[in-house]
Formats: structure tokens, C-alpha cells, sequence
């Protein structure tokens, strides 16, 4: 029996050059090393350094990938807080804008109704009151209630109830 008969490994195609290549490294070890005896003892005495290496580079691998996973989730955090900035800048400004609108209206308002008030006095208490406030409330902190609806109609109600009282001439006796 031959060492190829009791090897239960597969035989090696002899065209190709790699497998050729391998096999004349492989006899020139043995013959380096005295036989097959002694280049079995050699590879033995190498297997745990491989094994050691093998280890090793499984670890390095392990650590690059999760290296790569802490700079993915840094990357996605960032980004998160670069969007989350963008948002709380824009609503800054809406918020900003709104104080700045409902500043101008209520000014605005007020103004007109002491302008008016020598004249129209029911329009001065229509600017002047309720309205005023509801619309402050509207734009500054942008929210409406139905009590302000209320107390506005109510106010326009006797602003104009009132005005029509008054314009009403004495009666005559």
C-alpha cells in the first residue's frame, strides 16, 4: 500500500500550478527536515503559533467592526443633533416672529383706539379691550381660547349696544 492509498484525501490534479507549486514547497520541506516525520513534528510545533495568530486576528477584526459600529452610531448622533438644531432654530424664529407680529398688532391697535377714542368711543373700546388681548394671546403665544371669543363678542356686543344707546337722540317732551 501506498501513502496515496492510505491517505483519505482526494488526488491532487498535477496540471494545476498552484497545487504543483504546493507540493514541490512541500518536498523540498521534508527533505529539508529529514522526512515526513520530522516536517509532521514541524508543523505540529507550528499549529499553536497559527492557532495564536488565527485568534489574534479574529480579535482585531472583532475590534474594527466595532470600531466601525461607534463611529456609525456617532456619525447617526451627530446628525441627529445637527437636525434637531436646525428644528429648534426654526422654531425660534416662528416664535420670534409671532412675538414680533403680535407686538405690532397690539401696538398697532392700541394706538388706533386712543386716535379714535374722542370720536368713536365705542370703536376705542372694541380696540382697546378684549380684542386686543385675544389678538396679543393669538400671535405671542399662539393659542385661541373659546373664552377669549367670548369675551370678545361680549365686549363688541355692548361696545355697540352702548353706541347705539347713545346715538339715539333725547326724546323730545
Amino acid at each position: 500500500m501506498s501513502t496515496e492509498e492510505n491517505s483519505g484525501a482526494l488526488p491532487l490534479p498535477q496540471d494545476d500550478p498552484v497545487v504543483s507549486a504546493g507540493l514541490e514547497i512541500a518536498m523540498k520541506w521534508g527533505a529539508a527536515l529529514g522526512g515526513p516525520e520530522q516536517l509532521k513534528v514541524a508543523f505540529e510545533a507550528l499549529e499553536p503559533q497559527l492557532k495564536r495568530e488565527h485568534q489574534i486576528r479574529l480579535r482585531q477584526l472583532d475590534m474594527q467592526r466595532e470600531a466601525a459600529a461607534r463611529a456609525d452610531e456617532k456619525a447617526e448622533a451627530a446628525a441627529e443633533r445637527a437636525a434637531r438644531a436646525v428644528r429648534e432654530k426654526r422654531q425660534h424664529a416662528l416664535w420670534m416672529t409671532g412675538l414680533y407680529v403680535g407686538a405690532a398688532i397690539s401696538v398697532a391697535m392700541l394706538a388706533a383706539g386712543v386716535y379714535v377714542a374722542r370720536d368713536v368711543w365705542w370703536l376705542a373700546i372694541m380696540l382697546c379691550g378684549p380684542s386686543l388681548v385675544a389678538m396679543g394671546k393669538l400671535y405671542v403665544l399662539r393659542r385661541g381660547d373659546a373664552e377669549d371669543t367670548r369675551a370678545v363678542s361680549q365686549g363688541a356686543r355692548s361696545a355697540t349696544s352702548a353706541a347705539g344707546q347713545a346715538a339715539q337722540p333725547p326724546p323730545l317732551p
